[in-house]
C-alpha cells in the first residue's frame, strides 16, 4: 500500500469527442466554428487576464526559492565562517528538506503533486484547490533546501491548478473543454520564460501532454497568449524588483563550428552513453520508491542526508563549491559553460558523478521537475567530451544536453530545441549533431528495459 495515489486524471475535450455516441461514429470537431464561438472567445480573454496573476505568482515562487537558497547556502555560512562554508554545511539542510517534504507528501492532500521518478507530467487533471498547498509546500522545501530537481513541473501544476480553480469558482458547471483550455493556459503562463522562451515552454507542455490534432489548435492559442503575457509580467517584475528574470540563458557561448564527419560520428556514442546513464538514474530512483513508501518521512530524510553527503564529497575532492552539485543546475549552467576551459576532465567527471547520484536520489522521493538537472549533467559530460579527437566544445555541449534530455524526458523534439536554442546562433550550426544524438538516445532508451518499479505505480 502506498501513500501516493495522485490526483485522478480529468478527461480532455478531445477524449470526450473520441467516445462514440449511440449513433456510431464520433462527431467531427469543427475547429473553425469553435474558434469563432462566443465561449471560445471568452476563454481567450480569460486566458489573457489570468496570465497576469498566475505569472506573478510563479515569479514570486521562483524569487522566494532563490532568496532562501541564497540565505541558507551563501549568506548565512558566510557570516558564520570566515573561510567560507564548510563542506558539511549542506547536510543538515538536506535532511531538513527530506523531513519537511516527506511530512508534506504524507499528510497534505494531493501527495505534493506527481512523483518525478515516473517521468515528466503535463496535462491530465490539474490539482484541485485543496491539493495546491501541498504542491507548493513540497516544491518549496525540495527546491529551496538543496534537492536536485527543477521548478518547471511544480510551476506547471500550480499554474494549471490556479486557472482551473478560477474557472470552477466562476462557474461550477464549466464544460471539460473550458477546464482543459484554461488549465493549459495557466501552465503556459507559469513557465513562460523559465526555459528562455515562451514558445519553448509551450512546446514542452504540448509535447509532454501529447496534445495534437484539433485539440492542439484550440489549446495552443490561449496558452500562447497567456505565455506571452506571462513573459511580459516576468520582465516587468524583474525591472521593478531587481530580483532577476529567472530565465535560462547562457552568458557566453562557445564559438560556432561547422558540422564535420568526426563530430557527427561522435553523436552516436554520445546518444548511447546518455541513454545508458538515463536508464541507470531512472532504475535507481524507481528501485528506491518501494522503500520510500514504507516509511515516507524517515526514508526521505535519509535520502536528503545522502544528497547532502554527495555534495560534501564533491567539495572535499575538488575544492569547488558544493552548490554545483545541489539545486537544479539552472543558475550554475551559465558559469559552467563560460568557464569550461578551467575545469579539468577529472573534476568534470566528479561533478557529473555527484550530480547524477543526487539527481537519482532526489527523483525517488522529492518533488520537482527533471529538466534542468538533465541539462546540467549533459552539459558537464559534453564539456568533458570536448577534448576527444575531432570534437569541439559547442557541438559537444549541444549533443550532451540534447541526449540527456531525450533520455530522461523522452521528448525528442523538445530535447532538440532545448539544446539548440540555448546555444543561440551557434545552435544552428550544431543542429545536425544534436538531432543524431537525440535520435540515438531516444531509440536506445526505448529499447532498454524499464528498470526498478513499474511506471504505472503511483
Amino acid at each position: 500500500m502506498t501513500d501516493e495515489s495522485g490526483p485522478p486524471e480529468r478527461a480532455s475535450y478531445a477524449d470526450e469527442q473520441a467516445v462514440p455516441p449511440e449513433s456510431g461514429a464520433p462527431p467531427a470537431l469543427d475547429v473553425v466554428a469553435t474558434l469563432r464561438s462566443k465561449p471560445y472567445l471568452t476563454a481567450l480573454l480569460l486566458a489573457a487576464v489570468l496570465g497576469i496573476p498566475i505569472s506573478a505568482v510563479a515569479y514570486g515562487f521562483l524569487a522566494l526559492v532563490t532568496e532562501v537558497q541564497q540565505l541558507l547556502f551563501v549568506d548565512l555560512p558566510g557570516d558564520v565562517f570566515d573561510a567560507g562554508p564548510p563542506a558539511w554545511w549542506p547536510i543538515p539542510w538536506l535532511v531538513l528538506s527530506g523531513l519537511l517534504t516527506g511530512l508534506t507528501i504524507r499528510y497534505l492532500p494531493g501527495n505534493g503533486g506527481h512523483s518525478p521518478a515516473l517521468g515528466f507530467h503535463a496535462g491530465g487533471g490539474a490539482p484541485s484547490g485543496r491539493e495546491l498547498p501541498g504542491v507548493v509546500l513540497a516544491a518549496l522545501t525540495t527546491l529551496s533546501l538543496g534537492a536536485v530537481l527543477g521548478p518547471e513541473a511544480p510551476l506547471i501544476a500550480i499554474g494549471g491548478g490556479l486557472a482551473a480553480l478560477t474557472v470552477h469558482l466562476a462557474r461550477k458547471d464549466a464544460p471539460p473543454m473550458a477546464l482543459t483550455i484554461m488549465a493549459s493556459a495557466g501552465s503556459f503562463a507559469a513557465i513562460s520564460t523559465l526555459l528562455g522562451s515562451p514558445v519553448l515552454a509551450a512546446f514542452l507542455i504540448m509535447e509532454a501532454a501529447g496534445i495534437g490534432g484539433a485539440t492542439l489548435s484550440l489549446v495552443a492559442l490561449p496558452g500562447l497568449l497567456a505565455s506571452g503575457i506571462g513573459a511580459l509580467v516576468f520582465v516587468g517584475l524583474d525591472s521593478w524588483t531587481g530580483l532577476g528574470s529567472f530565465s535560462l540563458a547562457l552568458t557566453s557561448v562557445p564559438p560556432a563550428e561547422s558540422p564535420t564527419l568526426a563530430t557527427m560520428a561522435w553523436a552516436v556514442p554520445v546518444g548511447v552513453g546518455a541513454a545508458l546513464l538515463g536508464w541507470l538514474i531512472r532504475w535507481a530512483s524507481l528501485a528506491l520508491r518501494p522503500l520510500v513508501h514504507r516509511s515516507r518521512v524517515l526514508v526521505t530524510s535519509a535520502l536528503g542526508l545522502l544528497v547532502g553527503s554527495s555534495a560534501t564529497a564533491y567539495q572535499l575532492a575538488t575544492d569547488n563549491s558544493f552548490t554545483q552539485v545541489l539545486f537544479s543546475g539552472q543558475d550554475d549552467l551559465p558559469e559552467l559553460v563560460a568557464n569550461a576551459a578551467s575545469y579539468s576532465t577529472s573534476t568534470l567527471l566528479l561533478l557529473a558523478l555527484g550530480k547524477t547520484v543526487a539527481y537519482g536520489l532526489s527523483l525517488s522521493a522529492f518533488r520537482g521537475g527533471p529538466v534542468f538537472p538533465a541539462m546540467f549533467i549533459g552539459a558537464v559530460l559534453g564539456i568533458a567530451a570536448s577534448g576527444l579527437p575531432g570534437m569541439d566544445l559547442a557541438p559537444a555541449i549541444g549533443m550532451g544536453i540534447g541526449a540527456m534530455c531525450a533520455a530522461m524526458l523522452r521528448l525528442p523534439l523538445t530535447s532538440t530545441l532545448l539544446a539548440t536554442l540555448l546555444l543561440g546562433a551557434d545552435g544552428v550550426s550544431v543542429t545536425p549533431q544534436v538531432v543524431v544524438a537525440v535520435a540515438v538516445a531516444f531509440l536506445v532508451t526505448h529499447v532498454l528495459p524499464e528498470g526498478g518499479h513499474t511506471r504505472s505505480s503511483s
